[in-house]
């Protein structure tokens, strides 16, 4: 296989004595913070939404409402091309970026948990000055203050799940992460429908009620218990114990108590935890984790269907009621998709998800592209029964993505980075997520305008390439022990002439 693996079971070192019981300790501290994903994912959902109101545009951007008036009934690629009106949405990834090294710091001293706590703080007074907002300047703010709340929960989050897991369940239980993300999306859509018939406040109803996942991810982090990888990191020994014996429901767990200590040792020896990810030892999650998986999930296009959804109906030609309703039935099929994707990713592996959806993704562009090409005429209505093929060419596009490149793009990170570069690994790896975010966001609608079809052309031949990417480069990760993953690269076809050489502790060289 392309992508290696194990030669054979004896490299893993205690794994065979670890033991565990799912115990509702557990599951209480999984669904709590797993809460940390209904932030991203209702501000991916709403964002769109409340842009394509018209009481929105008419207080905010009067000039797009009577372009868009001028052209109600009829398609055109550039109805919505407005840089001020992008960088609504993208100021929040812009500064969910900046905002990702402070939470690096906070995660790694003070831990998963105190990242959290500031995460659900800073997002709820965003949500409150965005629903206050009288001008542009103060949507800015608000979109920042949201941006670093969604920096801090990202960086936190998805470390917390796959600490906390046991490496068997260590796929599913990550993808919480995405599963909130999704049902806020859906939430968020299902609410925009809504409130687009309350006029004119329904918008600030939209933006406002993000201080509800706010207050539950504030709450919930009062009362999670702190990862033991995170305490054993702290020097908190006798506390990690503690936890790690109640979370796993056994006394039993001097084998995976022992790894802990182990790599916290190794992890306490680096000085420069983001200098260390530059090492040549350290390459192989460099690439992969914490700069390929992230950038390469944005550019799949499926943010910029999630962002302006009912933007791009609308361009297409759908009323506005019917653009929310379509974006709605989009945003279902990622909370089925992530619910397939947790029940089968840790029977059949990441790779398998990651190959056969892009196969799926890169079809799916093709056709959009091939049909916006033949039946999308500047200036004419589009035909309804092609509106529709569209829409249900899109489900299908989410369906393939959010079983694959959305819940793997925050699973397989987190798991592949050792402790001792844990912390600044996730921290790249938001930092890259939300970069490319930000700038998918900023340039899609211009892209649409200036390359119509040929955007979704883009998509598909970039999906091409980032299938290729994990088919050589990606081992299986599935069901090993986090703190054991480290053992995958040298055992790799192509990795291993970086690792090889170098014991987990040893020198290495940039």
């Amino acid at each position: 296989m392309a992508g290696g693996g194990f030669t054979d079971d004896g490299n893993l070192k205690r794994a065979h004595l670890y033991e565990y019981n799912i115990t509702s300790y557990f599951i209480f501290a999984c669904l709590v913070a797993a809460m940390g994903g209904s932030l991203f994912g209702y501000d991916l959902g709403v964002s769109g939404g409340v842009t394509s109101m018209d009481d929105f545009l008419k207080e905010f951007f009067p000039k797009i409402y009577r372009r868009k008036q001028e052209s109600l009934t009829e398609t055109d690629y550039c109805k919505y091309d407005n840089q001020l009106l992008t960088l609504f949405t993208s100021s929040l990834y812009f500064a969910g970026l900046i905002s990702t090294f402070g939470a690096s710091y906070v995660t790694r001293i003070y831990g998963r948990k105190g990242s959290i706590l500031v995460g659900g703080i800073s997002f709820f007074f965003g949500g409150v000055i965005n629903a206050a907002s009288v001008n542009i300047l103060m949507l800015i703010i608000g979109r920042i203050l949201l941006g670093a709340g969604i920096g801090f929960g990202n960086q936190a989050v998805p470390l917390y799940l796959s600490e906390i897991s046991p490496a068997k369940h260590r796929g599913a239980i990550n993808q919480l992460f995405q599963l909130t993300t999704c049902l806020g999306i859906l939430i968020a859509n299902a609410i925009n429908y809504a409130t687009e018939q309350l006029h004119p406040w329904g918008w600030r109803l939209s933006l406002g009620l993000a201080t509800f996942p706010a207050t539950l991810m504030f709450l919930g982090g009062l009362v999670l218990p702190e990862t033991p990888n995170s305490l054993v990191e702290q020097g908190k020994l006798e506390e990690a114990k503690k936890v790690l014996i109640k979370v796993r429901g056994t006394p039993n767990i001097d084998a995976e108590f022992a790894d802990l200590v182990e790599a916290s040792d190794a992890a306490r020896a680096i000085k420069h935890p983001f200098r260390n990810l530059l090492l040549k030892k350290n390459r192989p999650q460099l690439v992969i984790g914490a700069l390929g998986i992230p950038a390469f999930q944005q550019l799949t296009g499926m943010n910029s269907i999630l962002f302006y959804a009912p933007v791009f109906f609308q361009t297409l030609g759908f009323g506005s009621s019917a653009a929310l309703f379509s974006s709605l039935i989009t945003s279902g099929a990622l909370v089925i998709a992530a619910s397939i994707s947790m029940g089968l990713v840790d029977k059949f592996g990441r790779r398998a998800f990651f190959l056969e959806a892009g196969a799926e993704m890169f079809i799916c562009m093709i056709a959009v592209a091939i049909t916006l090409a033949l039946k999308f005429g500047e200036g004419e209505p589009l035909p309804v029964g092609v509106g529709w093929f569209l829409v249900c060419v899109l489900f299908l596009f989410v369906l393939a993505y959010g079983r694959s490149w959305g819940p793997l793009g925050w699973l397989v990170p987190s798991e592949i980075f050792p402790l001792e570069t844990r912390s600044a690994g996730q921290s790249m790896v938001v930092c890259m997520n939300l970069l490319f975010t930000a700038l998918i966001a900023q340039c899609f609608l211009v892209s649409l305008c200036h390359l119509k079809y040929g955007i979704f052309l883009l998509f598909a031949g970039l999906i091409f390439i980032m299938t290729a990417f994990i088919y050589f480069l990606l081992p299986e990760t599935k069901q090993v022990p986090i703190e054991e993953v480290y053992l995958l690269w040298k055992d790799h076809w192509f990795w291993k002439r970086y690792v090889e050489d170098h014991d987990r502790y040893g020198s290495d060289r940039p």
